[in-house]
């Protein structure tokens, strides 16, 4: 195999974005994606990036990408949260997780985090595998909560 991974530019944005659609539909959620390319590009690269995105390419393709952004513990102090890992699904099983993984492992700690968090599926069941092979914790008795931007403006017209 013969991948590097690298910081992302602008110009990958829209294979990031494929990604991201073909995430979508390998977690039931086909039409859940509304981030746009120029979205991707604004929020990474404007004047005060949102977020850090890692891509794994292939021979000049992007086939993998992992999404990271900094956030606070009232725990830990500042962490490091993973918004997505994806490898393409015709380029999984060849160690590109790995090196994404090992990439944010290693931005975290130039970083100084306290901790690098982020969510699994409870049925994926080979990324949890993944994820625990690594050393992580995947913590099952946690629920995720989300308010979407509907239940945003309906818990604000209650105020």
């Amino acid at each position: 195999m013969s991948v590097i991974v690298r910081i992302a530019t602008q110009l990958d944005m829209p294979k990031v974005l494929e990604l991201i659609q073909e995430l979508a539909v390998f977690e039931k959620e086909p039409n859940a994606v509304e981030v746009t390319v120029d979205d991707l590009i604004r929020d990474g690269f404007g004047t005060q990036p949102v977020f850090n995105c890692f891509v794994g390419e292939s021979n000049g393709e992007v086939v993998g990408m992992a999404l990271v952004y900094k956030r606070y513990s009232t725990w830990k102090g500042v962490s490091l949260h993973l918004e997505d890992l994806i490898v393409a699904s015709h380029f999984r099983g060849q160690g590109l997780g790995t090196l994404l993984l090992d990439e944010v492992v290693k931005y975290g700690k130039s970083l100084g985090v306290k901790r690098i968090n982020w969510e699994v599926l409870d049925w994926n069941t080979p990324a949890i595998e993944f994820y625990e092979k690594k050393g992580a914790n995947v913590m099952r008795d946690w629920d995720v909560v989300h308010l979407n931007e509907s239940a945003i403006e309906n818990y604000l017209s209650k105020l």
